[in-house]
């Protein structure tokens, strides 16, 4: 009987720790992943790959055109002009798992895809996932991983700090779109301000559990009780 997630939502403000989680689940053999966290051999979906090109491409329209489309320049990284291109990017990432993903009958036998992204503001996480099809939420459960603003902020500023040591091409999420994006989200809202539940999308009962991540900790021996506990109880919403 299979015992892993088919989709796993990956959720959270901008340095939560969602790099962390994915970077721990890498590092663990398929079989621990499995029997531990529920979750197969490991295919990745994060939208900021594609908002990234979509930068990469405000440069190239910049030289030909003289203007951008989407987005401004800050510093090492680039200011979002127009939040319709979040929307943008949900319609992607859904057409991406049902198209590519859903045809494949023997993907899910091993595989877990994790759709990885982060929302907030004037942009929050309902509309968002409203552009996710039945069929998609169907196979769905959602793991949000929890920190304060404040924390967000500070672990952001920190992470540049410590990539600058390494590369001056070190980026960050600005602090404009930090404020505008991710000062406020409505996780607690969708939830009621519940740990774990069920929530109500496109007339589908999609499980989700809330993870607190603070204080950072980036040992395994901190963070894998972590995930095993709210994995299993997620796992437990699934199977029910």
């Amino acid at each position: 009987m299979k015992k892993t997630f088919d989709h796993l939502f990956v959720l959270g403000r901008p340095a939560s720790g969602k790099s962390e989680f994915l970077d721990f689940m890498k590092n663990i053999s398929d079989s621990e992943r499995a029997e531990k966290y529920h979750i197969g051999k490991l295919n990745i979906l994060d939208d900021f790959v594609w908002l990234w090109e979509k930068f990469e491409e405000d440069d190239i329209w910049e030289k030909i055109k003289g203007k951008r489309l989407h987005s401004k320049r800050a510093g090492h990284g680039y200011i979002l002009d127009d939040g319709a291109l979040f929307d943008f990017l949900m319609a992607k990432v859904n057409d991406a798992v049902a198209k590519k993903y859903l045809p494949q009958s023997n993907f899910y036998k091993e595989n877990t895809l994790l759709i990885e992204f982060s929302r907030g503001g004037e942009k929050p996480y309902l509309p968002a996932l409203k552009y996710f099809d039945k069929k998609v939420l169907g196979r769905s459960a959602i793991f949000y991983v929890e920190v304060t603003a404040e924390e967000s902020r500070r672990r952001n500023d920190a992470r540049y700090i410590e990539k600058l040591k390494s590369s001056i091409l070190a980026h960050k999420t600005p602090d404009e779109d930090m404020q505008r994006f991710y000062s406020t989200d409505d996780w607690s809202y969708m939830t009621k301000e519940k740990q774990d539940g069920y929530l109500e999308l496109a007339d589908v009962k999609v499980p989700f559990v809330t993870m607190n991540n603070e204080p950072e900790s980036k040992d395994p021996k901190v963070l894998g009780p972590r995930y095993f506990a709210a994995l299993n109880r997620l796992w437990e919403l699934q199977e029910a």
